[in-house]
């Protein structure tokens, strides 16, 4: 069938209960990824990995967390967890504790497509994450649509009240790139950026782009790092 998107076999891998063997995997190769590219000679490049419900609901979940790091020698300030906001209320009461054990191991906690779930702020302000992830749905059509303007408007505001890191997703446009930036929001993912890529050609992007414009320090400043050219790796 050819290559099958994740929103095909992810569905799957969760109703099977393969996902929790197949998350340890992606794991493992997001944090071999990062190492070999720092041993291309790439400076130390943040990799995020997205955790599924049924992982986080796994008792072994930091165990095995632990284990990776380990194994691939990451550093683990430059891995960032990934989970959703309907992920973390559906976890139960436990998941403060399980959030301050995954933070206790040096890496980071992002809370994804945020403002699409139910989340309530008074869990907000005890999640030990330091970055909110603003949905693509407010983005898509974030020029034209005042609603979508406004939330992400707000979503920013939160953020930086709270002293939180805000990075939008779905950016394709120079123009949202723009209302970003005006907004006060300094970090941005999306197909401007590029598109999804093998890791092998993630290091020559990275230095150059196809115009020989160098891209380095607009992937330092934009936390491309979390984008889909270094999803497509895991």
């Amino acid at each position: 069938r050819g290559m099958i998107p994740p929103g095909d076999f992810i569905p799957l891998a969760e109703n099977s209960g393969l996902i929790v063997p197949l998350g340890r995997q992606v794991l493992q190769m997001a944090c071999r990824q990062a190492r070999l590219w720092q041993e291309a000679g790439l400076p130390p490049i943040n990799i995020a990995v997205n955790l599924s419900p049924a992982q986080f609901r796994d008792e072994k979940l930091v165990d095995m967390v632990a284990e990776v790091i380990m194994e691939t020698g990451i550093d683990p300030a430059q891995l960032e967890l990934e989970m959703t906001e309907n992920t973390l209320m559906e976890t139960g009461v436990e998941v403060v504790e399980l959030l301050k054990q995954l933070h206790g191991l040096g890496l980071k906690l992002a809370i994804d497509d945020f403002g699409t779930g139910y989340s309530s702020l008074a869990y907000l302000k005890q999640f030990p994450v330091h970055k909110l992830k603003i949905d693509r749905t407010f983005i898509k059509d974030i020029e034209s649509d005042m609603d979508d303007a406004v939330i992400t408007r707000a979503i920013i505001n939160l953020g930086r009240s709270m002293n939180l890191e805000i990075i939008a997703e779905g950016v394709e446009t120079e123009a949202q790139l723009t209302f970003l930036q005006r907004e006060g929001c300094l970090q941005a993912q999306g197909f401007l950026f590029a598109k999804p890529m093998p890791s092998e050609k993630f290091v020559d992007w990275y230095r150059f782009s196809e115009q020989g414009k160098d891209l380095r320090p607009c992937v330092q400043n934009c936390t491309l790092t979390s984008c889909a050219a270094i999803r497509s790796t895991a």
